[in-house]
Order: structure tokens, then C-alpha cells, then sequence
């Protein structure tokens, strides 16, 4: 990966490599996730966490770390690093001279006339982790040791030391397999070499330290197990690989894996087949079931609003897969059918399936085909938001919807302190009421050129017609010349919010076209930053700069000025909407910033969000399918302005 640089001398400076990590995932659901460095920082690292279905489908952490050492003309060398309170102990990570992500994740370290190199390969079908270890250069034979730390925990929890572990083992080829916990798998772990001797001496190493949630305020420290430790000798031009598995695996066979695997790692060439990879990664697999997951690595897969939103740009703007696109929608609409048709907190969610189908009509399907699918769906939405059907939302007599429930966020801004939400929003959202316009125009477009339902089209042009006329009296903030975010009992809340671009952005607005730059003007000054769309603007007493601090600093900032890139799709789309093929350049620089990041945060991946002033540092997860997918819009637009403009 050409375009990225590491700055190798500050990669033994921990304040550089901490902040920077390993995120290798693959289909089944799987993920490896470290620093650089490999010191773990999140309760969230480790080597190989997997999906177990055993426990619900969440994910498990089974194999927190290995610590590597070897012992050269009797003097040793430990190359592992764990934070232990304030004292990092060993110090492995001051050998480290050199990292590169291409194609895989490798850390070359050495120790005067002594180079050893480490390379991660998470295979792409099976929950499975192997491990390179070359040792390059070496002035004598050299004992290599490798001491694993086992967790066997949901990534989310904690664990202690505990009489209920299973401290012993099981003897398999070149290595040795563990249970901690009776309804776990089996971690096998297992060398290539068959000189490999495994050396049982089971103890507990207490209160290692997650920095990044001593940061938060979460709890951050646990204990874990080691159960002894493997070794074998090596000398300067040998290798070994490491496998972690499920299950025993045929030693003899590791290398050649390794190299074919190694040898099929997509090549990134450039920003655009870096996007490609990532939006095939975040559509998971798992027991030949596809679904979306939102993000690395403790993010959920199969999540409605995430999903909707980013289907689109990880399917058909990515590499055109119309087929990965409907079985995830259909997989979804399965799935979610409580959340579609009768209740959720996610009130807006449901709406976005319109644009959802919009774009897949717009991207070449048949649109008859496509409503005879989808059409009861996308019916059965609307009208489950009409009066008595919805606790939390319901359609008022102007055509609006008003969403409430006390001490509920109902939409997408739902962050919450002490059980209250930081913005409840409470009444007429401007994006959930843009949505429910759209999906009105698109059902009754729909269902009068494909459907035999003239009653529906006749009761729902009234109320389209109600909701075109109320939107704006209700939304439209005259004094200020933009949207106002909501509408309760007392008025317009007028907070600058990037929710008012959805009214810009649908096919069906219902907002009049000659106020479109006035709202585009507001946002683009005081909203738009070189890292995405800030969630409310500086002016507001209530913008938090930063995304940092306590887990209640980050809440009260999550939404109340921290920016987000998946904004940029809104955002740029109304851009070419007022400005046409001219807005081109402004579209490429707004994407600029993230690309530049990509030696930040996740190595070589796209960040959730930012913090809303400069320098505006990556946070949240490492990993985001909504940023991707943003992007990978983005550059589908500017694709299609490009074919209008002749270019």
C-alpha cells in the first residue's frame, strides 16, 4: 500500500503507536484487533475474537495475546508488551523498527544483529488465525518462545482469575488445545515445526490494563491466563508459522496456507480498491447468512438503521453486486420485521428503505421487478405510522409525524447521560418528516405504474399533499433562512444540525427548490469541516469540541458537535444538487481528509467520526461501514457528474 507511510521512528514512542491499530476481519465474522505494537488498549483487542452461536451470535475473545522471546548466547529477549496501571511491562515494543499493512499486518524488530519479523493473516473463511514468524537475521541458534494469554470472554466483559477456569490442556500435533469454560470451543493452538515442545506451567497475570478505557472512565483491567508456553529452536533464514483455531488443524500444511493465503490478499493500489475491500469486509458471511455489520470491532451486525443506510454504497456503488445487495435486504427485511411494521426507537429507520429501492431502480433495476418484491414492504411501513398503530410515532392530522416517548431518543442522535437522552428531540423531526414525504412520493409513483392498489394511491396522495403543504410552515426558520431541527409544544428548535440535508437530499423533497441554497449556505458554514459534517454548530452554547474525556465527556459530545462522515453523501449530493458539475472539486477535497488518516486510528480503515475543531483526531470505531459507504457514494456521484459534464 504505497500511499501509506508510517513515521518509523516514532513507532517505539508509545504516544504514536497506541493510537494507531491492527484491524484484520473476515466473513464468518471474525476479527483480529491490536496496536501496532501489539500492547492491547481496548477490553476490546485481541488476537482472534470470533461469532459464537452458541451464545446468541455475539462475539468472543478467546486469544487475547502472545508474548514472543528468544534466548540468543544465553542472554533473553522479550518482545510482548502489556500496561499494568501505569508501568508497561516488558518493553518489546522498543525493538520494533519497522510496520507495514500490505498486505497484511507485519512488525519487524530488532535486537542488535538480531532481525525477527511477525506477519498476521486472518484467513478470510474460517475462524482461524496464523501467524509468520521469520527470523532474518540471528549471529547464533536462538531458543524462540511463545506465551499465549487467554481470555475466553464476550469482547464487552472483563474476567478475573476463577476457580471455574479449566487451567489444563489437551495435547494435538506440534501444540496444545484449551478450554477455559465447558461451553466454549476449543482454541488449538499449533506450530509448523514439529521440533515445537509445549511446556505447561498454567498462571495468572493480574490487573492488565486497557489505557483507552482507563481513559473513558470504563473499568479496564482483568486478569488472564497463561497457560504455559511453546518453543522450539530457530536460526537466521528459518520460519515457523503459529495456528489458533477452533480445531486441530494439520501442522504440516501451515506454511503453504499461510503463503497461499498470503498470496490471494486483495492488492490495495490505490483509495478506490481500498473501499472496495473494506465494504466486501463489512458484509458478513457468517453461517452463509449475509448481513451488514456496522463496525469494527465492537460494533453490531445486522443493525436496521445501519444497514439502510449503508447497503447501497457496500453493494451496488462498490462493486455493483445486485445480488449481495437483495439477499442483505432481504435477509434484513426478515429479520426486522417488529422494527419495520410495529414499533422501534429508530423511527426514522423504516422510511429509509424508499431511498434504499430509489437507489437500486436509479442504479438499473426494473422497477416493476422491484415493486413487485418490495412493494407490500414499503405499504406496510407507511401505514403503520398512521394513528394507533405506532406507540412512538404516530401521523398527526397536518400529515406530520410526531415522534415521542419520555426520556427516549427517537432517532439517530440518541446518546444518553444518566439514562436521559442528551438530545430527545421530542415532536417533528425535519428528517424523519423529509423520509416520510419521499416514501409517501415513491409508494404511490410505485403502486400507480406497477400496483393494482387505487384506494392506496388515492389515500395517500391526500396525505402527501398535506405533508407538502405542513413541511415547510412547520420546518422552515425564516429569520435564520434554514430548517429548524424539530418542533415540539413550544416552537422550532432551531439548533444548526445536519438533519435538515435529508430534506435536501431525498428524490422527493418537500421542500420548495429556491430555499435548497439558503439551507445549503448554513450548513456549509457553520457544519462542514475537512473530516465529515459536524452534529450541531460551534455558535450553539451547547458544542462540545471534542470527543474526549469521561464516558459522559463523550456522550455530551457524540451528537452536539463531533462530526461524521457518513454525512458527506448527504451533504455532497445536495452540493451537486444547487451547483452542478462545478461542485466536483469541492466533492474530492471533502474526501481528502479521510484518506489522509488512513495511518490513524484503524490502520487503513475508515473512522466512525471526529471531533467537530481542528485537528480533529479520529474516534469511536476503528473500523465504520457507514463512513465507508459515504465514501464510496460520494465517489459513485461524482462518477455520474463526471458523465453529464463530459469529463
Amino acid at each position: 500500500m504505497a500511499f501509506l507511510k508510517f513515521n518509523k521512528a516514532e513507532l517505539v514512542n508509545l504516544s504514536y503507536s497506541l493510537k494507531r491499530e491492527i484491524i484484520c476481519v473476515n466473513k464468518t465474522g471474525a476479527y483480529c484487533n491490536t496496536s501496532i505494537v501489539t500492547c492491547n488498549t481496548r477490553r476490546y483487542h485481541g488476537l482472534l475474537s470470533v461469532t459464537l452461536d452458541r451464545f446468541g451470535g455475539d462475539k468472543y475473545l478467546l486469544l487475547s495475546a502472545i508474548d514472543e522471546s528468544f534466548i540468543v548466547n544465553g542472554q533473553q529477549f522479550n518482545l510482548g508488551i502489556h500496561c499494568y496501571g501505569d508501568i508497561y511491562e516488558p518493553r518489546g515494543h522498543k525493538y520494533v523498527v519497522d510496520f507495514s499493512a500490505d498486505p497484511i499486518p507485519s512488525i519487524t524488530y530488532k535486537v542488535g544483529e538480531i532481525v525477527f519479523r511477525k506477519s498476521l493473516l486472518l484467513l478470510p473463511d474460517k475462524d482461524r488465525l496464523l501467524i509468520r514468524y521469520e527470523l532474518l537475521q540471528c549471529p547464533a541458534k536462538a531458543t524462540v518462545r511463545f506465551k499465549p494469554f487467554l481470555a475466553f470472554r464476550n469482547i464487552h466483559a472483563l474476567t478475573k482469575c476463577n476457580d471455574s477456569a479449566d487451567t489444563g490442556y489437551k495435547p494435538v500435533e506440534n501444540g496444545a488445545s484449551f478450554r477455559m469454560y465447558g461451553n466454549f470451543p476449543d482454541l488449538a493452538l499449533q506450530l509448523s515445526d514439529s521440533s515445537a515442545v509445549y511446556h505447561h506451567n498454567p498462571e495468572w497475570y493480574y490487573n492488565i490494563t486497557y489505557s483507552d478505557e482507563y481513559r473513558r472512565g470504563f473499568d479496564c483491567r482483568e486478569d488472564l491466563f497463561v497457560p504455559g508456553y511453546f518453543e522450539l529452536s530457530m536460526k537466521a533464514g528459518d520460519s515457523v508459522v503459529l495456528s489458533a483455531s477452533l480445531k486441530e488443524e494439520t501442522p504440516a500444511s501451515f506454511k503453504r496456507k499461510f503463503a497461499a493465503e498470503y498470496a490471494k490478499a486483495p492488492v490495495v493500489s490505490d483509495l478506490r480498491s481500498l473501499l472496495v475491500r473494506w465494504a466486501n469486509l463489512f458484509i458478513c458471511n457468517h453461517n452463509g447468512r449475509k448481513r451488514v455489520t456496522a463496525g469494527f470491532s465492537w460494533m453490531y451486525t445486522g443493525l436496521l438503521r445501519e444497514t439502510l443506510i449503508s447497503l447501497p454504497g457496500l453493494t451496488l456503488f462498490a462493486d455493483g453486486n445486485t445480488r449481495t445487495f437483495e439477499e442483505v435486504l432481504d435477509n434484513l427485511i426478515a429479520d426486522e420485521q417488529e422494527r419495520l411494521l410495529r414499533r422501534t426507537t429508530q423511527v426514522e429507520a423504516p422510511l429509509l428503505l424508499a431511498p434504499v429501492l430509489q437507489h437500486y431502480i436509479d442504479f438499473g433495476a426494473a422497477p416493476s421487478k422491484v415493486w413487485k418484491k418490495y412493494g407490500a414492504v414499503m405499504r406496510g411501513i407507511l401505514e403503520s405510522y398512521l394513528p394507533g398503530r405506532r406507540r412512538e410515532v404516530v401521523m398527526h392530522p397536518n400529515g406530520l409525524l410526531w415522534a415521542q416517548m419520555d426520556r427516549v431518543a427517537l432517532s439517530w442522535m440518541n446518546a444518553y447521560v444518566d439514562g436521559n437522552p442528551v438530545t430527545e428531540r421530542a415532536g417533528y423531526q425535519v428528517e424523519t418528516n423529509a423520509l416520510w414525504y419521499n416514501a409517501i412520493c415513491f409508494a404511490i409513483e410505485m403502486e400507480s405504474r406497477y400496483g393494482t392498489g387505487s384506494a392506496f394511491v388515492r389515500e395517500w396522495k391526500t396525505i402527501r399533499d398535506m405533508v407538502k403543504v405542513s413541511f415547510q410552515s412547520t420546518f422552515w426558520y425564516k429569520r435564520g433562512a434554514y430548517l429548524a431541527d424539530y418542533v415540539d409544544n413550544a416552537g422550532q428548535h432551531c439548533e444548526v444540525r445536519p438533519n435538515q440535508l435529508i430534506a435536501l437530499w431525498v428524490k422527493n423533497s418537500p421542500l420548495d427548490e429556491d430555499l435548497y441554497p439558503s439551507v445549503f449556505k448554513v450548513v456549509s458554514s457553520e457544519l462542514e469541516t475537512s473530516r465529515g459534517i459536524r452534529t450541531l454548530s460551534p455558535r450553539d452554547p451547547a458544542y462540545k469540541n471534542v470527543y474526549e474525556g469521561s464516558q459522559v465527556d463523550r456522550d455530551l459530545a457524540y451528537h452536539q458537535g463531533s462530526t461524521r462522515p457518513f454525512l458527506l453523501e448527504y451533504y455532497v449530493a445536495a452540493g451537486f444538487k444547487i451547483h452542478g458539475p462545478g461542485y466536483r472539486k469541492k466533492a474530492e477535497w471533502l474526501c481528502e481528509g479521510l484518506y489522509e488518516d488512513l495511518g490513524k486510528h484503524g490502520v487503513v480503515a475508515f473512522s466512525e467520526l471526529y471531533d467537530g475543531d481542528p485537528p480533529q483526531e479520529p474516534h469511536g470505531a476503528i473500523a465504520s461501514a457507514l463512513s465507508t459507504a459515504a465514501l464510496l457514494a460520494v465517489d459513485h456521484i461524482i462518477d455520474l457528474y463526471k458523465e453529464e459534464d463530459g469529463k
